[in-house]
């Protein structure tokens, strides 16, 4: 149970680092794709293949019968839980002074 949840807060802080990132442009990107130059040899045609296809007939009904469950009881104990504290990109530029 503890392993889950701590498994459960490192992913939640995870998730939450990654969209509390702050991102700025500090170069622009440049691409020089090459060209190329394409001439059809042939024309073409295409015919698919026709299907007939029957669907099997489906019948769904419920019947009541008597099986053994388990039963589950709960109880409240006092754990000790992650706590996560998340700084901004932003908050932590605002605190050096950044823009």
């Amino acid at each position: 149970m503890n392993k889950t949840i701590a498994i459960v807060a490192a992913t939640a802080a995870a998730a939450l680092g990654l969209t509390a990132c702050d991102v700025r442009k500090t170069q622009e990107g440049k691409v020089d794709a090459p060209k190329y130059e394409v001439t059809k040899k042939q024309d073409g045609d295409v015919q698919l293949p026709k299907y007939d296809v029957t669907g099997p007939d489906v019948k769904v009904e419920s019947k009541e019968t008597t099986v053994k469950v388990p039963t589950v009881k709960t109880e409240e104990k006092k754990v000790d839980v992650p706590t996560v504290d998340v700084k901004t990109g932003k908050e932590k530029a605002a605190e050096q002074g950044k823009k």
